[in-house]
């Protein structure tokens, strides 16, 4: 991790990398992403300007802190919390680049201790709501039951959703998750209607696999790259924090998916500085 820059994280968009796959189901390889997402960022075959106007290349409002290996069990959570709850109480924005979405619990986690419940807006398949799978309460599959059984948001909406089964169903109304599934989705008429503080999770499967190979979970009938970009770019309250999640690198096809990730990587934060001030 490289050291924190001069005059403080206030303000400033901050990317982390989190590399830990030690709870996924399926397939390991998540915990390879970070720097691979950093890699196709700086790789020259773009500039750095991202749609909202920010550039990556020299905006002072920008710090990296580099990535930081970290287990799956309760004890690299704790260190995932502090890690993040270190940058949230200097008063940045972290933006984590993982990893699989097991680490979206403690990164929230860490950030409503610092701002109170979020509101959440969830990119994704899968609505991630076990209560476990396989035997497992932090497996990738479970991060939202967490947050909500623990008050750590006072929304959360997805979109993307294609595999919502039975005992997933069951915890979108013990929870009261605002579901929007991709056989019924119009990405025309959804506004994303957050209150602050906001918070964005990213998983990368939530994308049709031609955009995005590079994942450990193919799920055809996603949305398309642009489709995700235009949600992004309708947010208009302060978002405090995000996460771009399960790009695996082992399944990917060209670099494809991480160029995807890069492009996440400056619209979202773009979008968190445009934001900074907002309500």
């Amino acid at each position: 991790m490289t050291a924190p820059p001069a005059g403080g994280l206030r303000d400033k968009l901050v990317l982390l990398g989190i590399c830990s796959d030690a709870n996924s189901s399926f397939l390991r390889g998540t915990a390879e992403a970070p720097p691979l997402i950093r890699a196709a960022l700086y790789n020259g075959s773009s500039n750095l300007t991202s749609e909202t106007g920010v550039c990556f290349a020299d905006d002072p409002r920008i710090a990296d802190l580099g990535d930081t290996p970290f287990g799956g069990d309760d004890r690299a959570f704790a260190a995932i919390e502090r890690h993040v709850v270190s940058v949230a109480g200097e008063g940045g924005l972290p933006l984590v680049l993982g990893g699989d979405h097991a680490i979206t619990y403690p990164v929230v986690r860490a950030l409503a201790r610092q701002h109170g419940p979020l509101d959440i807006l969830h990119f994704d398949a899968h609505p991630d709501l076990y209560d476990e799978l396989d035997g497992n309460r932090l497996s990738h599959a479970c991060p939202f039951a967490r947050i909500m059984e623990e008050g750590l948001a006072r929304r959360l909406v997805q979109v993307g959703i294609r595999t919502l089964n039975a005992p997933q169903r069951a915890q979108v109304e013990r929870f009261a998750v605002e579901v929007h599934e991709m056989r019924s989705f119009d990405v025309s008429a959804f506004e994303p209607d957050l209150t602050a503080p906001a918070y964005v999770s990213f998983d990368m499967d939530a994308l049709d696999p031609a955009f995005a190979p590079g994942v450990s979970h193919f799920e055809p009938g996603g949305l398309s790259t642009r489709d995700a970009l235009t949600i992004i770019h309708r947010l208009r309250v302060r978002v405090v924090g995000a996460d771009i999640v399960e790009y695996n690198p082992r399944n990917d096809l060209r670099e494809m998916t991480a160029m995807v990730g890069a492009k996440l990587v400056t619209e979202i934060g773009g979008v968190m500085l445009r934001n900074a001030k907002a309500l």
